[in-house]
């Protein structure tokens, strides 16, 4: 049974988590959504608002499901990671990842997002801007790409759900 809490009352540490424990980005409705694996992202203020950035690359199909909705999740589960490596190395295009996975959807408030997360970020859509090679100041992160830039998604949280 999730409750629900303020984005400031988060246990642990969101970057270890992003980082080491990953999340999933899901976006869509009840007729059709889709997620994937992230371990980049993070969570700050901006605009007078308690948001995260969630990073999604140009070809993921789950960035046509965020392009297309006004609210996406971010959610976590613990040590979980069979979770994780079905959403970050199949194509919802190609599989039903929900079946493979064994999750439990549920659908509210205009989003959808996991039974089985510990934590769940509720997030209204406020920015996406596509990351540009000429913007880099330091060419190290380049590396990390071949022309397929990152989109940034920033998300005011407008709801923390916990177990």
């Amino acid at each position: 049974m999730f409750k629900e809490i303020s984005p400031k009352e988060i246990q642990g540490n969101l970057i270890k988590m992003i980082a080491d424990e990953w999340m999933l980005i899901t976006a869509g409705s009840q007729e059709k959504y889709n997620m994937m694996t992230a371990s980049w992202g993070f969570a700050g203020e901006i605009w007078g608002n308690d948001s995260v950035v969630a990073l999604i690359r140009p070809q993921r199909y789950t960035m046509e499901f965020v392009e297309n909705s006004d609210y996406f999740t971010l959610s976590f589960y613990g040590d979980e990671k069979a979770i994780h490596k079905v959403c970050g190395s199949k194509s919802g295009r190609d599989v039903d990842k929900t079946a493979l996975t064994g999750l439990t959807p549920v659908f509210s408030d205009n989003t959808v997002y996991f039974d089985e997360a510990r934590l769940v970020l509720i997030c209204k859509k406020q920015y996406v801007g596509k990351l540009e090679a000429e913007n880099f100041i330091d060419k190290e992160p380049l590396k990390w790409y071949n022309d397929d830039f990152h989109y940034m998604i920033i998300g005011k949280i407008e709801k923390v759900l916990v177990k």
